[in-house]
């Protein structure tokens, strides 16, 4: 159950706020729609529920705020928008890395893919999807944790009508399974036809908490939809009807063959049709605009033209004996013969001769069988909604009750059993399924060491580059070598891509600061830098030796001292690449970051620890083994002393320097933002 209490968003300028007061409630188990036209308040009243937006006012869900919530993606779904998915990641590839971040099994991604339809295009990349199937991959991505509630912005935004059943049919499903269903629609015919309860915002004001058969009745125009190639003289013989019974009946023609009747039934059109001989292709009941106004905008010709009649009925007007009061379905009814069908089909309405069809398919039935009974055929069935009683009453347009049996298959996946515990390797699977989801990494790592190999040779050509120098490809020039500078890249992808592509970004507001987030970005990012220093030195090693022998890839005597200062200088890189691309929120930041250490940072530290010395560290280690009182194995001592060397060193300072700042205002961001 969601309830939301006094939204209000914070005003800007002199401008009203665009929700203003909002409070309302949607149960568990129906499906409820908040109605209003473009601009009218309703994604900015779904951000303020998901605390994506600042202002003022609280919504529980299920008794809890959603930050009080330890895992909201296990509490509500959420489809805003497009998905926020990185467009060279493949859809499978996509649901997988949420998988592991909200602590799903990788299998769960297969069975949302089959729940919504996208088997056949799991391996698609995102930024080859239709509107269609980013509406479906939404839909997936909201029900991976197998939330309790679904809270949707327009999902049926830019759809067909068969898709926009069968995205209904889900959340009808969803919702009878004991869920929450939230969506948003500036349609109100999708909204009586498809919810349960309608919540009618207007300038960011409720004007409306209604049910959808009150909210049908009282706040929309019903309407008889005709189709027929003889419109024009269908429409002028019903006005002319009309006008002798002394009864107001408006019938607007839509185009060549279309008529909407305003004021009039199933059963009198029908029978005007079926007097004069008329075909018709179509006869459906249907909910018409929310207001009188859009109806009067639309174009209208004289009544002897058939486009349009309007006729004032006097005081005590009665209907005249070609009304029917039979029951007839609300869906569309389709004639092929113009006589003896549809006679039958006004005068002995059966499961049989009439069936389900959304008013918004529009397209016309099949045609009389040989018994003179005709037969419908729903273009787009629901799946998984409650049908509509063949017995209802062609005048009334009330949506379907929630008490209405369910088909017995559901399009849901099945539950899962979500992990629970804490568990420290879930953000790890979760990066290394981000890293290893897109080639960029691949590509940087690449271009990298191609680079490497190249500037070595032309360094070893001139002979002015000493040997450790060679072997990183460090020329005196460049403030840092290419690795390194790939090293910082990668880092700053880390939190970069995340930014851009805010993958888990729809429950929280932005990418989550979790120190167990950060610790498994350092712990790639570190990875990833090992493995790109060893790739760079033994490709530079392998090429110089190919070309100019031997000599200059003899193993030097402080060969230890060298490969940390190496290590410690790539994954330096990549950890400032990472911590700050996540402070500023870029990846051009980050890796200006990196390239500010050199730059800048290195020539202040230098400045600083310039002067003569009058003191210096040397025995450190042996009186840091006399003070721990144990015999260091394996002579750790020598590692502790050529790692001190690196810190000693303006390069290795000034990195160190910036890195702790770096992950101090990190974390001062993160603290700040848990506080507000």
């Amino acid at each position: 159950m969601i309830q939301a209490i006094g939204l209000t968003s914070n005003p800007r300028k002199d401008l009203p706020p665009a929700v203003d007061d909002v409070s309302f409630e949607a149960h568990t188990g129906r499906v409820t729609a908040l109605l209003g036209a473009s601009g009218g308040g309703k994604t900015t009243t779904l951000r303020l529920m998901l605390e994506l937006q600042q202002g003022r006012g609280v919504t529980y869900f299920r008794g809890r705020q959603l930050h009080r919530i330890a895992h909201p993606s296990r509490e509500v779904g959420v489809l805003l928008g497009d998905v926020p998915g990185h467009p060279a990641r493949t859809v499978r590839g996509h649901l997988r890395m949420l998988c592991a971040a909200v602590g799903a099994p990788v299998t769960r991604a297969d069975d949302v893919l089959e729940g919504v339809g996208l088997v056949s295009l799991r391996e698609q990349r995102l930024g080859t999807l239709s509107r269609g199937m980013d509406r479906r991959l939404g839909l997936a991505c909201a029900l991976l944790a197998d939330p309790h509630t679904l809270v949707l912005d327009e999902p049926t935004g830019g759809l067909s009508a068969r898709e926009g059943d069968w995205l209904h049919g889900i959340l009808r499903a969803h919702a009878a399974r004991g869920g929450t269903v939230l969506f948003t629609t500036d349609d109100a015919k999708e909204a009586a036809r498809t919810a349960d309860r309608v919540i009618t915002l207007d300038a960011g004001r409720l004007v409306a908490d209604q049910d959808a058969a009150e909210f049908a009745r009282t706040r929309l125009r019903p309407r008889v939809a005709v189709r027929s190639p003889h419109a024009a003289r269908l429409a002028a013989l019903i006005a002319k009807e009309a006008r002798s019974l002394r009864r107001s009946v408006e019938v607007v023609q839509e185009d060549g063959s279309r008529l909407s009747v305003y004021g009039s039934t199933c059963g009198e059109v029908g029978e005007a049709a079926f007097r004069h001989g008329i075909l018709v292709h179509q006869l459906a009941d249907e909910v018409g605009d929310a207001d009188h106004a859009a109806a009067d905008a639309r174009e209208r010709a004289p009544v002897e033209q058939g486009c349009s009649a309007a006729l004032e009925a006097g005081p005590g007007a009665q209907s005249g004996p070609a009304v029917r009061q039979g029951p007839v379905s609300s869906a569309a009814c389709a004639f092929g013969e113009p006589r003896e069908s549809l006679n039958e089909a006004i005068a002995t309405p059966t499961h049989d001769t009439v069936a389900e069809r959304s008013p918004a398919t529009g397209g016309a039935a099949a045609a009389s069988g040989s018994d003179g009974a005709t037969s419908s055929t729903a273009s787009a069935p629901r799946t998984a909604s409650a049908p509509r009683a063949a017995s209802e009453p062609c005048a009334a347009s009330a949506p379907r009750a929630s008490s209405a049996p369910q088909s017995p298959p559901s399009p849901l996946p099945p539950p899962i059993a979500l992990r629970t515990a804490p568990n420290p390797l879930r953000p790890l699977r979760y990066e290394l399924r981000r890293a290893t989801g897109v080639g960029t990494g691949y590509l940087t790592v690449a271009v990298a060491i191609a680079l490497s190999a190249l500037l070595c040779l032309f360094l070893a050509r001139t002979g002015r580059t000493p040997q450790l120098h060679l072997l990183a490809a460090w020329p005196s020039e460049l403030p840092l070598p290419p690795a390194a500078l790939g090293a910082g890249l990668l880092g700053a992808l880390a939190f970069g891509e995340e930014f851009r592509h805010p993958a888990l970004a729809a429950d929280r507001g932005t990418v989550p600061r979790r120190l167990g987030l950060l610790v498994a970005k350092l712990a790639v990012a570190a990875a990833t830098a090992l493995l790109l220093a060893g790739l760079t030195v033994g490709c530079d090693a392998l090429l110089l030796h190919l070309v100019y022998g031997g000599e200059l890839t003899e193993v030097p005597s402080d060969w230890l001292s060298a490969t940390v200062s190496w290590i410690s200088l790539m994954i330096g890189c990549a950890w400032a690449g990472v911590l700050a691309a996540g402070v500023f929120r870029s990846t051009t930041a980050g890796l200006a970051a990196v390239l500010a250490v050199p730059i800048v940072v290195v020539p202040l530290v230098q400045k600083a620890l310039e002067g003569p010395s009058v003191r210096s560290a040397a025995g450190f280690p042996g009186r840091l083994r006399e003070l721990t009182l144990v015999e260091w194995p394996f002579g750790v001592e020598r590692y502790v002393a050529g790692g001190l060397r690196v810190v000693a060193q303006p390069v290795g300072s000034a990195l160190m320097l910036s890195l702790v700042a770096l992950l101090g205002a990190y974390l001062l961001t993160a603290g700040r933002r848990r506080a507000r």
